[in-house]
């Protein structure tokens, strides 16, 4: 195969309801998609990246200039038949790890459609159906938060889990956990810990969690071995793990029960196959989560989320959740907390060009020289 044309394009949609982390917050996105062409096929990624530096050292700006000027360049007008030549082309790139998995998503959807084959059969997926989960950000009020965390434990979704940070923790897990004792519960902390918060740590022992996410520095695992070494809760890293290595070195040092697989995060889905195979040969169980993506990206995470190892419910909901309008046909949807599988080649869904022109703040293309 040969990829004659890229075509980028920064894309917002607002959504449904603010999203507030420990770190940041936000009521819309602007995610960079991915259009590559050649061969008579065509494929399509997302780059799902924050626009601020809060998550992860990358941005959309960032993508960009290393999308335009480094990752196109390095794939445009070459010969490939594997994402493994795909993404040799580029190794000599360092990090940006959201870029990259943009661009591969669209080889990987070029390649599934060209062999007329799902994404997910091509990964190795392995269920029909993935179980679904939903990620509640922080509230105004604890009350605000409970009607949210009623509302779609009624929809059937499986898991809820929260957003907490310093002064927003145990007493709201515990509203939370006493209005809905057998909901399965977990909380994520994006880094707003230290080891002096341990007491805190300890408390949300007492609420049956799933797993509590990523609670001290996004860089670390040292000093995740000791606090795991303190806590019954299995603790889940995300931030931390940009690799299969480092899956590897964060199990053998007792630094996590659970890992957090990202597609964008570990810089595409061939990565993020490998991190899965390294946590299943040692009996970690991992999920997926996800960066509010838009049905691009999210059906991504539904294809690498039908991996025998993700025995967890992910943060892959439906879109509808997140956008009144979103950028793919058919729309992406749970049903009472499972999303089925698409059986149509690549992603398995189609871009709607016109509304995704419509809310393009810039384009660019890019060709391969005759």
């Amino acid at each position: 195969m040969r990829i004659d044309r890229v075509d980028l394009r920064i894309v917002r949609l607002p959504l449904v309801r603010p999203f507030r982390t420990s770190s940041s917050w936000k009521d819309h996105l602007d995610h960079i998609l991915v259009r590559v062409e050649g061969d008579g096929a065509e494929g399509w990624g997302e780059c799902a990246s924050p626009s601020d530096p809060y998550y992860c050292p990358e941005t959309t700006e960032t993508c960009w200039h290393i999308l335009k000027d480094f990752l196109v360049p390095a794939v445009i007008g070459r010969d490939w038949t594997t994402i493994e030549e795909v993404v040799a082309n580029y190794r000599a790139v360092k990090g940006n790890r959201f870029a990259r998995a943009g661009l591969e998503m669209a080889c990987w959807d070029m390649l599934a459609r060209s062999k007329g084959s799902p994404l997910h059969a091509m990964l190795g997926g392995t269920r029909g159906e993935i179980l679904s989960g939903v990620s509640l950000g922080i509230e105004e009020s604890v009350e605000a938060l409970l009607e949210q965390v009623d509302r779609y434990l009624e929809e059937g979704y499986r898991r809820i889990k929260l957003k907490i940070a310093p002064g927003w923790d145990v007493d709201v897990v515990r509203r939370v956990r006493e209005r809905h004792p057998s909901a399965l519960l977990q909380v994520d902390a994006n880094s707003a810990y230290t080891l002096d918060d341990l007491p805190t740590m300890q408390a949300l022992d007492d609420f049956d969690l799933l797993l509590i996410e990523q609670p001290l520095a996004h860089d670390d695992i040292i000093d995740h071995a000791r606090l795991q070494a303190e806590l019954k809760t299995p603790v889940c890293l995300d931030e931390s793990i940009h690799s299969a290595d480092d899956a590897r070195k964060a199990i053998e040092l007792g630094a996590c029960r659970v890992i957090n697989i990202k597609v964008s995060r570990v810089g595409g889905l061939l990565e993020a196959k490998r991190v899965h195979d390294v946590c299943q040969a040692r009996g970690i169980p991992v999920w997926c989560g996800g960066m509010h993506e838009f049905g691009i990206g999210r059906a991504a995470n539904v294809a690498i989320s039908s991996l025998p190892g993700f025995s967890l419910p992910g943060d892959v909901s439906g879109s509808d959740k997140y956008y009144a309008v979103d950028v793919v046909d058919p729309p992406i949807l749970a049903h009472r907390g499972a999303i089925g599988m698409f059986d149509g080649p690549g992603l398995g869904v189609a871009p709607i060009v016109d509304r995704i022109e419509a809310r393009a703040l810039r384009t660019l293309s890019l060709q391969a020289r005759r």
